[in-house]
């Protein structure tokens, strides 16, 4: 039997986290962190098959915590998608969208997100 993919969730809603954690629990293996800095600890650790890493976070956002997984060899060929709220947060944040544009993140989703779509996005990356 094979082991299932291992998925990296990083974001510091503990609710998103619980809530997704329990969707993507039913088909792959989960690793949480709640910020940037653990995210991109645990990713040395663990090597995770696919990253789902939030944009809005305090200290490190999305798109710097991007561009260091991208810079490191040994993690820059783990698929990333990006999480955002970014259409209820324009107005908070000065956060330049197209720095996400920029990045090699492989897919963006928009949270809310349904779990029927978030598991078909995620099986759909870990095909590629």
């Amino acid at each position: 039997m094979t082991k299932p993919a291992k998925i990296l969730l990083v974001d510091d809603d503990p609710v998103f986290v619980e809530a997704t954690k329990i969707v993507l629990e039913s088909k792959y293996q989960v690793i949480t962190a709640h910020d940037g800095e653990e995210g991109l600890e645990k990713a040395r650790k663990q090597k995770p098959d696919l990253i789902l890493l939030d944009v809005i976070m305090p200290a490190e956002d999305g798109f710097h915590v991007c561009k260091q997984l991208k810079q490191d060899p040994k993690l820059a060929d783990i698929p990333v998608i990006m999480l955002t709220s970014f259409a209820q947060h324009k107005g908070e944040t000065n956060i330049p969208v197209s720095d996400g544009l920029e990045l090699e993140a492989e897919g963006y989703l928009e949270k809310p997100i349904s779990p029927e779509a978030l598991l078909k996005q995620v099986g759909n990356m870990l095909k590629k």
